[in-house]
Order: structure tokens, then sequence, then C-alpha cells
């Protein structure tokens, strides 16, 4: 995994602030907040955490 420990605990969900998780397959950022529910995905192991590249799961 590309993604740190320590950035993961850092990143939060840009339209509402809630807490970010690694999805299971590592291709994306999902919101945990269930409105919400964002998933920012991850490019070249950077996460793109902009709110017009999200989608809704």
């Amino acid at each position: 995994m590309a993604i740190s420990p320590e950035l993961l605990e850092i990143l939060r969900c840009p339209k509402c602030k809630s807490e970010v998780k690694l999805k299971e397959d590592q291709s994306g950022l999902k919101c945990q907040n269930e409105e919400c529910g964002l998933v920012y995905p991850v490019r070249d192991e950077i996460p793109v955490m902009l709110i017009d590249e999200a989608t809704k799961e």
C-alpha cells in the first residue's frame, strides 16, 4: 500500500469533513459519512481529493 497510515489518519472528506478509509481494492478513498459517501480516486498512488473527481457508491 502506497498511502501511509499516517496520511490516512489526517485526510478528511473535502465536502463534509468526515474520515475517509481506503477501499479494499485500493482504488479510492471512501467517505465514512453515510449521508455523503463520496469515493475519491487514487491515481498513481496519489489520492485525488477533489469533490468534482469523486464518485458516489
